[in-house]
């Protein structure tokens, strides 16, 4: 990487697509659109890229403003991983794979993904804690919504016997990579959601959102062993009534309010 990049700046006020098409036919990096302006960066000088441009905008007859500057470059990558900040929830600690390892606790290792669940969220840390509590090396369990699979992982470390959905094939996608990442197995995996098993397990956890919750709520009850335990969330407090009154039939354990996140302990 060299120590500095050029940004050129290309604002047109007509013929924005053609001045698209110019940039990508003037150079092969990689360009960015914004509402009114082209950028184009590349590590060598873009003087002549910018002169085509002016050229092109005299002859269309188009006024067209246009900035080239000279930039530090800053190792992005880099700037990224440092942001990205490891968290110890209940048992566990859950951290980048560029991050060291904690002795003491059981490491779980998610690399930011499209899909949700680091360990920050207090929905996700909050499904953790109860997962400490809830599961162990008996357990049968199966994460509904399962997104970057970090409740599942939890429950496998603890030696639970998992199985996984998601109306999303990405979010099985990345889950699968991050069993792999964290060398762990769980049993089976479907895309769709809580209908599509007849199974009944002794822990079913479901972090979604309140209207899902309650739409698929009889769905997640049917998955449930008698005794077994329910664990949901992604409810903004606003919505926890509704939420409450599909479940009323339960017993409720307990209920984890974290900022305005709440997430329920049921037994069946």
């Amino acid at each position: 990487m060299t120590e500095y990049y050029y940004e050129l700046t290309i604002k047109p006020n007509e013929e924005f697509d053609s001045f698209v098409d110019l940039v990508t036919t003037l150079t092969n990096e990689a360009i960015e659109e914004l509402d009114n302006a082209i950028i184009a960066r590349s590590e060598d000088d873009l003087s002549d890229v910018e002169f085509g441009i002016k050229e092109f905008a005299k002859a269309l007859h188009v006024k067209c403003e246009t900035t080239l500057v000279k930039k530090e470059n800053i190792d992005w990558i880099k700037q990224y991983q440092d942001s990205v900040k490891s968290v110890e929830v209940g048992k566990f600690y859950i951290r980048p794979s560029w991050d060291k390892p904690r002795e003491d606790k059981i490491n779980i290792i998610i690399d930011p993904a499209l899909s949700f669940g680091s360990g920050h969220h207090e929905t996700t840390s909050s499904c953790i804690e109860a997962i400490s509590k809830y599961v162990n090396s008996e357990s049968t369990l199966l994460d509904v919504g399962t997104g970057s699979g970090i409740l599942a992982i939890a429950a496998s470390k603890l030696g639970a016997k998992v199985d996984i959905c998601d109306t999303d094939e990405v979010c099985i996608k990345d889950t699968i990579s991050n069993y792999e990442l964290n060398q762990e197995t769980f049993h089976e995996s479907w895309v769709g959601s809580a209908y599509t098993t007849r199974k009944k397990y002794d822990v079913v956890i479901a972090n979604i959102v309140a209207d899902v919750l309650v739409f698929i709520a009889s769905d997640l009850k049917k998955c449930l062993k008698d005794d077994g335990i329910l664990v949901i969330s992604g409810i903004l407090d606003k919505h926890i009534d509704k939420v409450l009154r599909k479940f009323k039939n339960l017993e409720q354990l307990e209920l984890i309010h974290k900022n305005e996140w709440i997430t329920v302990v049921f037994k069946k």
